[in-house]
């Protein structure tokens, strides 16, 4: 039964699953921010769904950028003692464009993001680990760390959400061991934790002798009712989708992007580079234009690659395009084509970059019916797989969306001769 006409979530309605507010600085509600959806893993049952990330729901990318500005404003309201600049720390996978978004806002010194790709010339410097989630390793590989998280700097760790707090704890521990401070901010757009894990972030910051703020759009907790791993788990298959009456059609762009100017996060991203990286969005809108037609498109990031493609459709928003922005994801989710559940539709494929398990995108779709899918690449995802039978591109056209794979030749290695010589 659907649940749209009674306002009440389907997983609430017919699970218990219940994602309630609590309180909000800025007048959202956590039901603005989240809904409450599902995935088939042992270790967490349910997902909280974000409105304004553009992770497994399109998004205008206005909305995306607006989200990060007033998560933005709340950190600069907790630092108005800081003279100085901040430094801003992003999670893989979900949070990498929020939190660039978020350092944009502050005229961060300095952005870095944690990753679960293995960059040849970067060597781990350091890592940490997300119990709940599908994939748990987070690596740190700075081109600098003394630069891209500088130690002057207070610390902003910006994540999606926040359950526990106990992968942002383990985030400032380790990052502390590397670069230590005394001023730390837990940034999230929503904060679900109990006041007993509050307590034990407080409790861990007067162990390490510094300070660790917390701010959020919106706090709100979240029911789940015994038994939901199991009950998940019993749902019935998601139905085949009926066949495409055409499949869609394919169209490769290579866009142009200059050397050691960094693509986002990954391995530190300056105050410095911000003008070239505008400048070189701009022209790779400039360059997509002409292929893609007069219909709404969706962009669409790899993974972790969140920002470029937000501010590239942000520019082709600019430039007259209706353009909503999300990204591909680790995670499986249990889909269901109901009006009160967010995951409508989904798509499984190898990874691109090849490699054992699957890769994930929900939805793509604008008010309901295909766009074309703008899909935002860099060149260690650019291979045969990306294309071949059982990858993404041939996921997405057997359902009859037309396809614009746009290749952005981004090289990290030129990236780190720049930065040391």
């Amino acid at each position: 039964m659907s649940t749209a006409a009674s306002g009440t979530p389907w997983a609430t309605a017919e699970l218990g699953l219940r994602v309630e507010h609590v309180d909000s600085p800025v007048g959202l509600r956590v039901e603005e921010l989240v809904e409450p959806g599902l995935r088939r893993n042992p270790k967490r049952a349910h997902l909280l769904v974000s409105t304004v990330l553009g992770k497994h729901i399109p998004c205008s990318p206005d909305r995306v950028i607006e989200a990060a500005g007033l998560l933005a404003d709340r950190c600069a309201a907790v630092l108005s003692d800081v003279p100085g600049p901040v430094a801003v720390f992003g999670f893989a996978e979900t949070a990498t464009g929020l939190g660039h978004g978020v350092a944009t806002a502050l005229d961060a010194a300095a952005y870095l993001h944690s990753t679960r790709r293995s960059v040849p010339g970067f060597p781990v410097v350091g890592g940490f680990e997300e119990g709940h989630s599908h994939a748990t390793d987070h690596a740190l590989v700075p081109t600098d760390l003394a630069v891209d998280l500088p130690p002057e700097c207070p610390l902003v760790l910006v994540d999606d959400e926040i359950s526990t707090g106990a992968t942002a704890l383990d985030a400032v521990r380790a990052l502390h061991v590397l670069s230590p401070r005394d001023r730390y901010v837990v940034a999230s757009l929503v904060d679900m934790r109990s006041d007993e894990d509050r307590r034990r972030l407080s409790e861990a910051a007067a162990a390490l002798g510094v300070r660790i703020d917390s701010v959020s759009l919106a706090t709100g907790r979240v029911t789940t009712p015994d038994g939901l791993t199991d009950a998940v788990a019993a749902l019935p298959p998601t139905p085949d989708r009926d066949p495409a009456p055409r499949r869609g059609t394919t169209r490769r762009v290579d866009v142009p992007w200059p050397d050691g100017v960094p693509d986002g996060g990954r391995h530190g991203f300056r105050a410095s580079d911000r003008p070239a990286f505008d400048e070189a969005v701009d022209r790779a809108a400039e360059a997509l234009g002409p292929a893609l037609g007069d219909g709404p498109v969706v962009v669409v990031g790899h993974e972790e690659l969140m920002y470029l493609p937000l501010r590239l459709a942000e520019s082709l928003t600019r430039a007259g395009v209706h353009a909503l922005f999300q990204t591909t994801s680790r995670s499986p989710a249990y889909v269901r084509d109901d009006p009160g559940y967010p995951l409508r539709r989904g798509w499984s494929f190898r990874p691109p970059e090849g490699g054992d398990g699957r890769r994930y995108l929900y939805n793509a779709s604008v008010s309901g019916r295909d766009a074309t899918v703008v899909l935002v690449v860099d060149p260690p995802a650019d291979t045969e797989h990306l294309v071949a039978e059982d990858g993404v591109v041939d996921a997405l056209t057997a359902s009859g969306i037309d396809v614009v794979v746009a290749v952005v030749a981004t090289d990290p290695a030129h990236l780190t001769a720049d930065r040391r010589s």
